[in-house]
């Protein structure tokens, strides 16, 4: 049992520049950072450019405690300048790629940054009226050739200390745990986003979290896929890495990510809910076309490993027998099937950001893959949370992470304390205002509930529940996940409040529907046909009949429609971690959210 002592000493006095130092000295030779373009840094490579970078912006006027905004994908540059930053003793923050003029300029004027950092000419002209409105920019870089008064990204490298670099003091001036080491602004699925400030503290009690929790083998492969802007990507794609000197390999493009996992064969991976489910369904997809020997073998196989998921979830060990007929089946027929996904060799797999549906949870599991969810916030330096290896129950988000603590306020409202609680929000004029109060308590904003073993069960965040006009309280996300528990369903978004009943609205999955469809002997055909399709309505109508079968009376969906479209954050109906953006989608859909409520009235 992994304890706060055992955390704690594992982080020791370490700062993120001193586990760059210390990888630099003791690993400098090992592959630290691989770009999508095949571009590779080791550990001394990449420490001599952080402090390259780290010269250069503190000749722009870059200094201790301010803060720096990047926009930028993700790219090897991005990861140099943010700890460049971190070096300096500034605070990096990296803006989310699909806010719009008025968003950036939002964050830009709040989080009053001294240096911006973009990516080339067309993010320079989205931030241009940005820019204009920051009183204090000293400086701005731009990687890629750029017209215009700012600084190359390749000549930041060279500039050295210079003139305006300032009192050396200030460069040497001891970084502590408690210090600042990153901003994120929350991605805004309820109001307007907050500057969460993290300390060194904060994020490396995590990564040693992780590691003892559920260790991964020494210097680890993983994948870098979500936004750095993202608290999950920012730990497990920056500060974990730096913490076990592992190796990261960047997949910008999604459409790529299977193909990069087969390539890494990652050691340790992170799966938002939605990547999950596309995985699944196409795991799905490839177990129906089998038939004969081949199916009852992957039949057998999956038997015998749903059957240890289930005696693994409650702390027990294996029978002999089944743990010999499992190594064998595991060997010769359920590894070849994770080997697919690029996944057999992960001894971590997690998902979290938002709910999982069980029987997405419980399918992986049939194919020998156990995956922890957690549960937490950008406030909780991400997981709070975790279900664990030998204790976990499909539905909930586990027990508190050692050192942390949970209880419930009277209207469920879940409450945290521990040393995973961020320092405060960032104020405009410039304070760290912390949110706890005064026994150290952060309320998260979601309602929750603890069964009669402890176990968090997150029902919905306290903004999103619906209370209908018969004055019913409904979790729209337990709705939505057994509505997306259909392969053919990507989205559901449950419509109801101060409403006589629920309706919803559903996005065909952009993948699984055209394979569906191809099943059926529909040909190539793309959403907007499909969600026309009488086979395609009639299968999608037996989903919500199955989802309403398992719900109550007020929860079922007495409507629906099917949308013709995909959704993206691109478009604005989803977040860059793939959560729904309600305000924005019950704006957007007003018109067909009143048709659906007009036919049954």
């Amino acid at each position: 049992m992994v304890t706060e002592e055992d955390v704690r000493a594992a982080v020791g006095a370490y700062t993120v520049p001193e586990l760059l130092r210390r990888n630099a000295a003791e690993h400098g030779d090992r592959p630290a950072l691989t770009g999508a373009d095949g571009r590779a840094w080791t550990w001394r490579e990449l420490r001599d450019d952080v402090l390259a970078a780290a010269d250069g912006l503190r000749a722009l006027g870059l200094r201790r405690g301010e803060r720096m905004l990047i926009g930028m994908s993700s790219r090897p540059e991005h990861w140099i300048v943010d700890l460049a930053a971190v070096e300096l003793g500034a605070v990096p923050c990296t803006t989310y790629a699909t806010l719009t003029a008025e968003q950036i300029r939002q964050v830009a004027v709040h989080s009053g940054a001294g240096v911006v950092v973009l990516e080339g000419p067309a993010e320079l002209a989205r931030w241009e009226a940005a820019l204009a409105a920051m009183p204090g920019l000293k400086g701005v870089v731009v990687v890629e050739d750029a017209d215009g008064p700012h600084t190359r990204y390749a000549d930041l490298l060279t500039t050295g200390p210079g003139e305006a670099a300032g009192p050396a003091a200030d460069k040497d001036a001891t970084t502590g745990q408690d210090d600042p080491v990153t901003m994120i602004y929350t991605s805004g699925t309820t109001g307007d986003p907050k500057g969460v400030v993290l300390s060194h503290r904060n994020v490396l009690y995590q990564c040693a979290l992780q590691e003892l929790v559920q260790p991964a083998p020494a210097h680890p492969r993983t994948v870098a896929y979500l936004p750095l802007a993202h608290i999950a990507e920012r730990v497990l794609g920056i500060y974990l890495p730096l913490y076990t000197a592992g190796h990261v390999t960047i997949c910008v493009d999604s459409t790529r990510l299977p193909a990069t996992l087969n390539e890494v064969r990652p050691q340790a991976f992170f799966g938002v809910p939605r990547v999950w489910e596309k995985f699944a369904a196409g795991l799905q997809h490839a177990l129906s076309a089998l038939d004969g020997p081949q199916a009852e073998a992957v039949g057998q196989a999956r038997e015998l490993a749903a059957e240890a998921y289930r005696i693994r979830a409650t702390g027990a060990a294996l029978p002999g027998e089944l743990a010999a007929a499992l190594e064998r089946a595991d060997r010769l027929v359920l590894r070849p099937l994770r080997e697919r996904i690029g996944l057999a060799e992960a001894v971590r797999l997690g998902s979290g950001a938002a709910p999982i549906p069980a029987e997405v949870l419980e399918f992986f599991g049939s194919l020998g893959m156990t995956i922890m969810e957690v549960w937490g916030l950008s406030e909780t330096t991400g997981a709070a949370t975790s279900t664990f290896t030998h204790h976990y129950r499909a539905g909930t988000v586990g027990l508190p992470m050692p050192g942390m603590e949970i209880r419930l306020a009277d209207d469920g409202e879940v409450l945290v304390r521990g040393p995973l609680v961020f320092l405060g929000y960032l104020q405009p004029d410039g304070r760290v205002q912390p949110v706890v109060d005064e026994d150290g308590w952060l309320a998260t904003g979601d309602i929750g509930s603890l069964d009669e073993d402890g176990l968090l069960r997150i029902i919905d965040r306290k903004k999103e529940m619906i209370i209908t006009s018969s004055g019913k309280n409904i979790a729209p996300s337990a709705v939505e996940s057994l509505l997306r528990a259909h392969p053919l369903i990507g989205y559901a978004v449950v419509v109801g409040d101060r409403r006589p009943y629920l309706t919803a609205l559903l996005m065909l999955d952009e993948e699984a529907a055209p394979a569906w469809a191809a099943a059926q002997g529909l040909g190539a055909v793309g959403l907007k046909e499909l969600a026309a399709e009488p086979r395609v309505l009639e299968e999608v109508t037996a989903a919500v009949e199955r989802a309403n079968a398992a719900l109550s009376r007020p929860e079922q969906v007495k409507a629906f429609r099917v949308l013709d479209h995909a959704w993206s954050p691109a478009s604005g109906e989803l977040t860059p971690s793939l959560k729904l953006r309600r305000r924005v989608i019950e704006r957007r859909y007003a018109e067909v959210i009143e048709e659906l409520y007009a036919k049954g009235s």
